[in-house]
């Protein structure tokens, strides 16, 4: 909006999609203020108050007429949060329109944290009986899995939820906010919101939001429209360069591995820079276990509980079969309705039967309280214990809110009520950093709750611990 004309240009776009109120993410206007546009619109607009202040950041909303006259009063909250007010013909609800302009997913902790703190402060003072529409530019990939966030989204969602999406998720939780764009079903296309200039990637990471007690007035929204304005976000540089080289050799694989940094994420591959430098005799020394070559593990045994292992259909159902012939001989029987067939990458689709009935085939299951799933590894337990910690969270809210308890008595709640709700069966977790910062990032919302810390208080982490 900071080029000549952008302004007007908006504001025609706006007529043409018929919108009463459109949300605008990164105007690169300064101050904050309000002015009426020639074309008839009001723009209300919040940026940089600083003098000599950078041109980035910036929020707006530009209101029709008929929202320029239910408008009741507006707020700004920096360069990243606006907020609206508006009359609806039911009388003593407002309708709070909050836009926003999140921190990329790269950005710092801290101002992440800042950010989302403050925006937790802005929807907090909106009433509860008044509809609450948050919507805006999140930088956040909420994904397809809705695991344990049921109650605010559905599973129409892009691509794989980040750390801003995790953040984002549970904000939505704690307010009780749906998120439109993953209730929905559309087609891949209509979903992204944004397009690299290659157009090889897409990314939803734009949402509308809206408060739970009036999701039933939330109509099909389809954020992908994108007017004939809109540029790529950088300029697609030549690629076409002459280039001609053999493949590394074995000394240039060695050296490029000493020179991986250790304590860095793991690539697309999942490995860490530690296991790539670490041989096995490495490995043994360090961890005091023996590892055992070419050998496979056939079965896992706990008590009355077995998990059969097997690379093939056939050996599977002839496992399968051995097992129950063997059980029925000392007289046992193995329960078909609690017996589950979980598949990983495998190429025949057909059924594992026992006794002529046929085994259910699931793509994950929950043991002893933990979640295996067809993916592997922990990230689906990590959800899932994130999820019932949440649950367990929100239904001592009360306990939270009361001032006769200390803060020391809540921590000590928090401890043993939630904490290991969230880190039951944790021993088991892959510890990646991916995992880490999922953990922290829901115990310091927690914890900031509990100890009442919002904007304009600024506590660091490694304060709050």
């Amino acid at each position: 909006m900071w080029e000549t004309g952008k302004t007007i240009q908006i504001a025609l776009e706006m007529r043409r999609y018929d919108l009463a109120v459109l949300g605008i993410s990164e105007t690169h206007w300064t101050q904050a203020g309000q002015k009426r546009l020639a074309t008839g619109e009001m723009l209300l607009y919040s940026g940089h108050e600083e003098d000599n202040a950078p041109h980035t950041q910036g929020v707006a909303l530009m209101l029709s007429k008929l929202a320029r006259n239910a408008l009741v009063g507006w707020e700004s909250h920096g360069s990243r949060i606006i907020k609206a007010s508006f009359k609806t013909k039911k009388e003593g609800i407002l309708m709070n329109i909050i836009q926003c302009y999140a921190p990329t997913n790269d950005s710092n902790d801290d101002i992440k944290d800042q950010f989302f703190e403050r925006l937790q402060s802005v929807i907090e003072k909106c009433p509860r009986k008044d509809l609450t529409i948050l919507m805006g530019d999140l930088n956040a990939k909420v994904g397809i899995d809705n695991t344990g966030y049921e109650d605010i989204m559905g599973r129409h969602g892009l691509g794989e939820r980040n750390e801003n999406g995790e953040r984002f998720a549970n904000l939505c939780a704690f307010n009780k906010l749906v998120i439109g764009g993953t209730i929905f079903p559309h087609k891949r296309i209509h979903k992204a919101t944004w397009i690299s200039p290659d157009h090889t990637t897409e990314n939803q990471i734009d949402h509308i939001c809206i408060n739970k007690k009036f999701r039933r007035t939330m109509e099909d929204e389809l954020l992908n429209r994108p007017a004939s304005m809109n540029p790529p976000d950088t300029k697609a540089a030549h690629t076409d360069l002459p280039i001609d080289v053999n493949p590394p050799t074995k000394e240039e694989i060695k050296m490029a591995v000493r020179q991986i940094k250790n304590g860095k994420a793991a690539g697309p591959d999942n490995i860490p820079a530690e296991a790539l430098k670490s041989d096995i005799e490495a490995s043994e020394k360090k961890h005091r276990i023996q590892w055992t070559a070419q050998n496979q593990l056939d079965d896992l045994d706990f008590a009355d509980d077995l998990a059969l292992l097997s690379r093939t259909h056939e050996q599977m159902q002839m496992k399968t079969a051995s097992v129950a012939a063997v059980f029925a001989s000392v007289g046992l029987s193995i329960h078909k309705g609690k017996s589950k067939v979980l598949k990983f990458k495998a190429e025949n689709s057909s059924s594992i039967t026992l006794d002529g009935k046929t085994l259910e085939d699931v793509e994950s299951f929950t043991y002893l309280g933990s979640t295996v799933d067809e993916q592997g590894g922990s990230d689906a337990n990590v959800k899932a214990r994130i999820g019932k910690a949440r649950t367990a969270f929100l239904q001592l809210k009360n306990v939270w809110n009361l001032k006769q308890l200390s803060t020391n008595i809540k921590v000590r709640i928090f401890n043993t009520n939630v904490k290991t709700v969230l880190l039951y069966g944790a021993e088991t977790w892959r510890t990646t950093t991916t995992t880490i910062k999922k953990v922290q990032v829901f115990v310091n919302s927690c914890l900031r709750k509990i100890l009442n810390i919002h904007f304009p208080d600024t506590i660091s982490n490694s304060l709050l611990w």
